[in-house]
């Protein structure tokens, strides 16, 4: 069984910065596709970036290009999320989630994580 479990969240002034992490544990996970989901109150769901396990491909949320870095420790099976000149839009809580496939597409992952709150004030 796959688990999925994230640390890293917490309050931040606009402009800073965190770190998100996502130690995976339960398979071999070289065919997976890992990746960072976020929701804020009263809104749905998003996707924010993923990343293939190899590290070789990244995709991003056009909100978070620029500002947000996906990157993968395979020997940790930790996934990191380095969000850095945070604003208040991006508070919510963020999600880390996998998948066994190749494309880096925005749907189809089931294993999710609980969650870990990020606030942003100003």
């Amino acid at each position: 069984q796959v688990r999925l479990a994230e640390s890293g969240g917490g309050l931040v002034q606009a402009g800073g910065s965190l770190r998100l992490s996502c130690a995976a544990s339960g398979r071999t996970f070289s065919s997976y596709a890992m990746g960072w989901f976020r929701q804020a109150p009263g809104k749905e769901r998003e996707f924010v970036a993923v990343i293939s396990w190899s590290g070789d491909n990244t995709d991003y949320a056009d909100s978070v290009k620029g500002r947000f870095t996906i990157s993968i420790d395979n020997a940790k099976n930790t996934v990191y999320l380095q969000m850095n000149s945070l604003k208040s839009e991006d508070t919510a809580v963020y999600y880390c989630v996998a998948e066994v496939k190749h494309d880096l597409g925005p749907s189809g992952y089931r294993y999710w994580g609980q969650g870990t709150q990020v606030t942003v004030f100003s």
